[in-house]
């Protein structure tokens, strides 16, 4: 089994973040209505005012303005699969797993049209809330460990945060230069360690319940 994280790594730029400005660009009202709010929730996260998980759960709150989402996710899958890594699509596998952060209800119509497993991080979209932690860094690890999953052949990832998973994997690949370069995973020498721990611990990891 091959193991992937979505953005930066098979997909780029960032998937939630172009649905959110598809979203917006078919109703500019939102440019008023969310865009000022989401704007200033990331700008009190970079002066360290508020939490990771809250400003991400202040982002994704668009997705409860969206009436039409079902119609509208597919219409943005139609016009943006083809950000899709062709290194990956060359070497995709029915046994598969992309793991991501991103919302369960992003991610599955694209899993679905990849024919591939996921695992995401579920979101109501109806009450505008995180049903578990965000899948991210230790998260993954920890999902898959707590899963059972058999053995990982190669792991994929763009973000250094992701080694408690690389670690899990017989190898382990860093994707850089757009989703176009993949590379081994960095030896964890003490610098890259160094990394991986301030990675690791600017708020992925947060426990919501």
């Amino acid at each position: 089994m091959n193991v992937y994280d979505f953005d930066g790594t098979i997909y780029h730029p960032d998937c939630s973040i172009d649905f959110c400005f598809w979203c917006m660009n078919r109703r500019p009202a939102m440019y008023l209505t969310f865009f000022p709010k989401a704007l200033a929730g990331l700008i009190r996260y970079k002066l360290g005012k508020l939490p990771r998980h809250l400003m991400m759960r202040r982002f994704f709150s668009f997705l409860t303005t969206v009436r039409d989402f079902d119609v509208q996710i597919e219409r943005f899958w139609d016009s943006h699969e083809k950000n899709i890594s062709a290194w990956y699509l060359a070497q995709k596998r029915p046994d598969d797993l992309i793991i991501s952060a991103a919302p369960d209800c992003i991610i599955a119509p694209i899993a679905r049209r990849l024919g591939v497993r996921f695992v995401a991080t579920e979101y109501d979209r109806e009450y505008g809330v995180f049903l578990n932690n965000l899948m991210a860094a230790k998260e993954k690890a920890r999902y898959i460990i707590d899963q059972g999953f058999p053995v990982i052949e190669n792991f994929y990832s763009d973000s250094l945060a992701d080694t408690p998973l690389a670690l899990c994997a017989e190898k382990a690949h860093l994707v850089t230069d757009k989703a176009q370069k993949v590379t081994d995973w960095p030896d964890l020498d003490e610098a890259t360690l160094g990394k991986v721990h301030r990675k690791i611990n600017t708020g992925w990891s947060i426990h919501l319940e």
